[in-house]
């Protein structure tokens, strides 16, 4: 939650005791510049012995709470009837009033799932924004994913509340042109991890369903960072100021077909699962449950992990639990814009997002902004953060670059793990490198894999900029820092 100070400063408060810590290593920046260089200049690549600060995701890095712990303690191991999957049905029935649910080994796993069984060659799936692994999932079984976000939903700076929603006059558009047969399913994210982690609104998400419905076409709610959303809808719509977010979190299952999620976010539990109120899709998704994941009562999970999401699932509708990662991102994304930094306004639900167009404006698009800026980032302060632009997406069939809708750095904040004085330090670094922006140069790739590049390709800086980045903060903070 946000607490006003005495002097009308706003800061965000931990609800929340540290009762275990974990040591974390601060190397010199020279030390951060030979892993980089080993790395390939890929933060996905950099050993944790390395990291300060890991700000690369939110993905299954959240701290557990108390009870989640202890519930893990009493999990039912069984391969087939697992007394922990009917906890995970009863809690998924009490927040989301969703009856048939689907476990699976991560959110990916849930989305292979849903391609298998509902996209077919040729389908369309319109989407709020897509996500990297979504794309490739449906790509892959043939169809084709369209982006149907407001235009306005790409200026990084603005005070729109809600960037996330899907227009519904250009949905209306794809249905009149591809026809309803051939649209497999409408798929929305909350909050849209590529464009900033922004909200759609529960207006949009009731609109998009209302077209949906009049041509018999299901909706699919990517709900991973859903009580993230919720809490957003909660401060920006002012019907919903005095709602529960367990009641806006029902508010907008009722408006989908068929729910999924990656765990590893709002439930701060490595896991995934799929979940609905229509038998059918139940029935379509379990044969395939057994060959891909595991039996229905464990799908590809531990059963451990299954007792804590039950827990996780509960707890994420405490506003407390819900806006912890959103309050520290509003104070990070906020002084940061103090400083000038450009940053994605208004502060959403996921991390705080970097502009990389506007912080390296002479970096041309093939030389990848974003990645050089989040490697950038590393070299100035320690903290890894992850490239969200063009080196996130692949190239088409014929090897040609796709450019991104943006350039992001993104600098995740997961929940219950950093303090304040963590962010504030990171602010002051990256605050710092802004002003020595100049020195950073493009990239160039030297390894690179076909799909998903990202993850595994290796690249090298341009005029050796690493080196000379690193030389002005040695003589700035001196060689130990």
């Amino acid at each position: 939650m946000g607490i006003k100070l005495s002097d009308g400063r706003e800061i965000p408060m931990e609800m929340h005791k540290v009762k275990i810590v974990q040591k974390t290593n601060l190397i010199p920046a020279r030390q951060r510049l030979e892993a980089m260089t080993e790395s390939g200049y890929n933060t996905f690549l950099l050993r944790t012995r390395d990291i300060f600060l890991d700000m690369l995701t939110d993905s299954g890095t959240n701290a557990m709470s108390d009870n989640q712990l202890a519930a893990m303690m009493v999990s039912d191991d069984a391969y087939a009837g697992s007394e922990s999957y009917y906890k995970l049905c009863a809690a998924v029935k009490e927040v989301f009033g969703l009856e048939y649910v689907l476990p699976a080994h991560q959110g990916r796993a849930a989305e292979h799932l849903i391609a298998k069984v509902l996209v077919k060659p040729g389908d369309v799936i319109p989407m709020n924004y897509h996500f990297t692994t979504t794309r490739a999932h449906f790509e892959i079984l043939g169809g084709t994913v369209h982006e149907l976000f407001h235009d306005s939903a790409l200026e990084t700076s603005s005070a729109l509340p809600f960037k996330g929603n899907l227009d519904v006059k250009k949905l209306q558009a794809i249905i009149e042109q591809v026809g309803a047969d051939k649209v497999s399913f409408v798929r929305m994210e909350a909050t849209t991890n590529l464009i900033g982690g922004q909200p759609f609104s529960l207006a949009n998400l009731k609109e998009v369903q209302k077209l949906a419905n009049q041509h018999n076409i299901p909706v699919v709610l990517d709900a991973s960072l859903i009580s993230e959303n919720a809490y957003l809808i909660k401060q920006r719509e002012k019907e919903y100021a005095s709602a529960s977010i367990r009641d806006i979190i029902q508010e907008m299952m009722a408006c989908a077909d068929l729910m999924y999620l990656s765990g590893r976010k709002s439930c701060a539990v490595r896991g995934g699962m799929l979940a609905t109120n229509h038998k059918k899709y139940f029935d379509q998704l379990l044969p395939w449950l057994p060959v891909y994941e595991g039996f229905m009562t464990y799908g590809g999970m531990s059963t451990k992990e299954i007792e804590a999401m039950a827990v996780g699932i509960r707890e994420m509708v405490d506003d407390n639990v819900a806006g912890s990662s959103v309050e520290f991102i509003k104070h990070f994304v906020n002084e940061l814009d103090k400083r000038g930094v450009p940053v994605v306004t208004p502060p959403g639900g996921l991390a705080c997002h970097v502009d990389a167009k506007k912080f390296v404006p002479h970096i041309p698009q093939q030389q990848y902004p974003a990645g050089a800026l989040s490697a950038a980032i590393y070299l100035s302060s320690g903290v890894r953060s992850m490239e969200r632009g063009t080196i996130s997406t692949d190239r088409d069939k014929d090897g040609k670059e796709i450019m991104a809708d943006m350039e992001l750095a993104r600098l995740a904040v997961p929940r219950r793990i950093f303090t304040l004085s963590q962010i504030e330090y990171t602010i002051d670094r990256v605050a710092w490198l802004y002003k020595h922006r100049n020195l950073i140069k493009g990239l160039a790739f030297v390894e690179e894999p076909p799909v998903l590049r990202f993850f595994f390709g290796k690249l090298k800086p341009m005029d050796n900029w690493g080196e000379k980045l690193v030389k002005a903060f040695e003589a700035e903070f001196g060689a130990e820092c």
